[in-house]
């Protein structure tokens, strides 16, 4: 074996060693498994052809750092190498600012799909919708960008442009966006009261402080509503996800027992079974839980958490469907991986990857226009009618304004109101 040779194989293995560092059980098993000495003898040729050969030079860093980033993106969508710029990203992403258009992507076969935008982020506000392809950036076709680097370029400084050209179903040429980043200073959780004695929580995304959040808008939507409430519609819809813990911590809040979620993996710390503590925050209220096609990750876990455990009635349309369990790794100070390390399951044993959750009642997002009958002759238009004096409440009340303009949240707020009704 020639002394070039040794170098780069020294070389290789660290790098696989520093990805992914190996616990006493698999030394011992790494022991007896040799590496593929041929494969690795093909990387070091390719690598030392392109180093002296390429049509410009790119440095050794370079070279290795592509060599990481594309073992991990050939193993699934959500596996990543994050460097200096990316990991930072991610971190931002966590405690809720960042500069960019507020929008949540995969990587999808040469493009770019957009899972959900974030409420009030450029991508939002001019009409970017759950389940566009974006085939180019800045006229760059995604085709022919590492697709993790052009993930990265959607966000920016605040103030600065990006044109995305965008494929949508149901139109017969691709659509062009100019968008202008902003700082995204995402609002994970808000309320409010739907109707009296009904409340609202939208949660936007799972963020670190999600759960405590979550919380203080419940408590919020108590004392505006000056008693307990009587339902509460949870609304998932367009929730990429986030991070997993807050999001069973939120579950768990809203079940007295049973199993939250489950995760499997290969490693023996990547099965984990989370199960929910006897407080409920709501009292045992009523719960209707909203999720469409962008709901996602952490907002799946906890949509099937509660539809398993019997405790929401899940309304909308099928969920997204990832179901796996991203590990970041920190690789230094800069830089990281982002590894899938396992799918998780719901309390019933349903696996959501690729599949995501079912509502249990079908609602596709539609317009509603009130149908406006002719004006009939009423018993008080008749002349001489006798006069009633009501010696009870009157059953008839306006509905709240602006729901009729979410006919989902319509549908779940009279499903509220109509188990109350026979509650009584």
């Amino acid at each position: 074996m020639c002394f070039k040779f040794k170098i780069f194989f020294a070389l290789i293995v660290g790098v696989f060693l520093a990805i992914f560092p190996l616990n006493a059980e698999e030394k011992s098993k790494e022991a007896t498994t040799r590496l593929p000495i041929n494969e690795i003898n093909n990387f070091t040729q390719v690598f030392e052809q392109i180093r002296t050969g390429y049509v410009k030079e790119i440095t050794d860093t370079e070279l290795l750092e592509s060599a990481i980033e594309g073992m991990l993106s050939n193993l699934d969508p959500h596996s990543s190498y994050l460097n200096k710029k990316s990991y930072k990203s991610l971190k931002e992403n966590a405690t809720g600012a960042y500069g960019g258009l507020g929008i949540e992507v995969v990587g999808e076969k040469g493009a770019i799909r957009v899972i959900s935008p974030i409420d009030g982020g450029p991508a939002s506000e001019n009409d970017i919708r759950s389940g566009d392809l974006i085939v180019e950036l800045d006229k760059s076709p995604v085709s022919k960008m590492n697709i993790q680097k052009a993930i990265d370029k959607l966000r920016g400084e605040k103030g600065t442009e990006i044109e995305l050209t965008i494929f949508r179903d149901g139109e017969d040429r691709t659509i062009t966006k100019n968008l202008i980043r902003d700082t995204i200073q995402i609002s994970s959780v808000r309320g409010r009261l739907l109707y009296e004695n009904f409340g609202y929580i939208r949660i936007a995304q799972f963020q670190v402080s999600s759960d405590k959040d979550f919380i203080d808008e419940y408590l919020k939507l108590e004392q505006s509503n000056k008693k307990e409430l009587d339902g509460l519609v949870l609304d998932l819809r367009n929730n990429p996800g986030g991070l997993v813990p807050p999001s069973i911590s939120i579950a768990d809040m809203l079940l007295t027992g049973g199993k939250i979620v489950y995760t499997e993996g290969r490693l023996p710390n990547s099965n984990q079974e989370y199960y929910a503590d006897p407080f409920d925050i709501s009292g045992g209220i009523p719960i209707i839980i909203l999720i469409n096609g962008g709901s996602a990750s952490a907002s799946e876990i906890v949509a099937g958490a509660l539809q398993d455990n019997r405790r929401a009635v899940v309304l909308g349309t099928q969920s997204f469907g990832k179901g796996s369990v991203q590990t970041v790794v920190p690789i230094n100070d800069n830089s990281a991986i982002k590894l899938t390390t396992a799918k998780y399951f719901t309390p019933n044993g349903r696996s959501i990857q690729a599949l995501g959750i079912s509502p249990d009642l079908v609602i596709e997002r539609a317009e509603i226009k009130p149908f406006k009958p002719s004006t009939r002759a009423r018993e008080k238009n008749l002349t001489g009618h006798l006069n009633t004096e009501s010696k009870g409440e009157n059953a008839l009340s306006s509905q709240p304004s602006n729901i009729m303009e979410d006919n989902q949240l319509y549908e779940a707020l009279n499903i509220l109101r109509g188990i109350k009704l026979l509650d009584k």
